[in-house]
């Protein structure tokens, strides 16, 4: 595992109005990185960026959806402009929807998909050029425990974030010789607005109550695995013990799921 110092870093942070992004953000600025953030909630940004400011850190805003060609050129051009490169992208962005599938419409999945996989995709491929340049680069991918196991109720955002696994994984080793690593972190139950903001909500299942973890706890476990060039974790005591249950024993996973199906 490469260290990798932080202060000092040029970084991107997508989907930092709330939640993880927001986490991260702030915790990056707090170990000396300087930040592009980028939301669609231009009021929110713009408190972050106050916030950030305020404790002695450089950040500038690009206010926008992702999935905007125009704004991920907007983002790479600022880190360009402000910073002259980039270290560090954080693909956080993203939206699920709750339902049956068979209940859903092809507009739900490909919202899912444009937002949680192809425009982190998008941004990824626009950014290597600076990636490339950058001092101990590293491409972030925001995923989820769902995207290592699926689960019902979940299907199109479960997809999605098993294409970002997949997508992470291919592109370290890919991009190993130009000295950009990739780190996937996995958060489980997370208190964010995530599941209050769902574009849709048909039907849920009711999944037994665990306790969830603070969007800070996720920022400050990523922060500590970018530092020791970590390739994958699960900032989620309860998230590792669901990802090795699956490993053991996926039949048994599938047995349990069908209770809530």
């Amino acid at each position: 595992m490469v260290k990798r110092r932080i202060e000092g870093s040029r970084a991107i942070v997508t989907g930092a109005s709330s939640g993880i992004g927001r986490a991260l953000a702030v915790e990056l600025a707090r170990a000396g990185a300087k930040l592009v953030v980028t939301a669609r909630r231009e009021d929110r940004l713009a408190t972050l960026a106050e916030q950030i400011r305020a404790e002695g850190g450089a950040v500038a805003t690009v206010v926008g959806d992702v999935t905007d060609p125009v704004v991920r050129q907007r983002l790479v051009d600022t880190a360009r402009e402000s910073y002259g490169g980039l270290d560090l992208l954080v693909n956080n962005a993203g939206v699920g929807a709750m339902g049956r599938f068979k209940d859903a419409t092809a507009d739900r999945l490909r919202t899912i998909m444009e937002v949680n996989f192809f425009a982190p995709a998008e941004l990824t491929r626009l950014a290597l050029p600076l990636l490339r340049e950058g001092t101990g680069s590293m491409i972030v991918n925001i995923s989820s425990i769902l995207g290592l196991r699926g689960v019902p109720y979940n299907s199109e955002y479960c997809a999605a974030k098993f294409a970002v696994q997949g997508l992470s994984e291919s592109l370290r080793t890919e991009l190993i010789r130009d000295g950009i690593d990739v780190l996937v972190v996995s958060p489980g139950t997370t208190e964010t607005e995530f599941f209050d903001k769902v574009i849709e909500k048909t039907a849920s299942p009711a999944w037994p109550e665990h306790k969830p973890v603070s969007a800070e706890v996720v920022a400050q476990q990523t922060v500590r695995a970018i530092r020791r060039g970590r390739h994958a974790i699960i900032p989620y005591r309860w998230g590792k013990v669901f990802h090795w249950l699956q490993r053991l024993s996926p039949s048994l996973v599938d047995r349990l799921m069908t209770r809530y199906a």
